[in-house]
């Protein structure tokens, strides 16, 4: 939910997503989905423009990042990717402020989903995560680049993903001559 216009770099196909211990790392935007993440850019932008039209303080900012930065509350890169629809009034400085969607909203979202495809597993956000690991796996990408792109400092962790995957026997395996 802490997404950043910033975050995004269309023209490498690239999102830069901060995890825990405020660790940065990347992953590929999957080029199916570029139209619909321009679209809610497009919506950003719009709501962008009608906040700074009617003088609202900006998005709140981590850490000491509006002291280095007093303007970034108000520049577009640093707006909220997925915005919270109203405004927050803060009573201490008496601004309006945007947040960013709570994570209760996507949840609700997400169970509402799994309902309607009358899913009978357990689904959370959690779970994407897993199965990018898991298809990444499956479609044979080495396990240091998923240790990469998961953020793990440890191979070992990334290691639990290779269960899910089931391992071909030699009676399996096909020559290159017949794919």
């Amino acid at each position: 939910m802490k997404l950043r216009v910033k975050d995004f770099n269309f023209d490498a196909g690239v999102l830069t997503v901060k995890g825990k211990g405020n660790k940065s790392r990347t992953v590929p935007i999957p080029k199916k989905i570029v139209p619909e993440l321009t679209a809610q850019l497009e919506l950003v932008r719009e709501l962008h423009d009608k906040d700074i039209t009617e003088g609202y303080a900006g998005v709140f900012l981590d850490d000491q990042l509006e002291k280095k930065y007093p303007k970034a509350a108000k520049e577009f890169i640093w707006q909220w990717f997925f915005p919270q629809q109203s405004l927050t009034f803060v009573a201490e400085t008496n601004e309006n402020r945007r947040f960013h969607l709570h994570e209760r909203d996507v949840q609700e979202a997400l169970y509402e989903a799994v309902r309607r495809a009358k899913l009978t597993k357990r689904v959370t956000s959690h779970t994407f995560r897993h199965s990018f690991a898991t298809h990444l796996l499956q479609a044979n990408y080495d396990i240091r680049t998923i240790q990469t792109l998961l953020g793990h400092s440890d191979v070992r962790t990334t290691m639990i993903y290779t269960h899910c995957v089931p391992s071909k026997t030699i009676k399996e395996v096909k020559s290159p001559l017949d794919f």
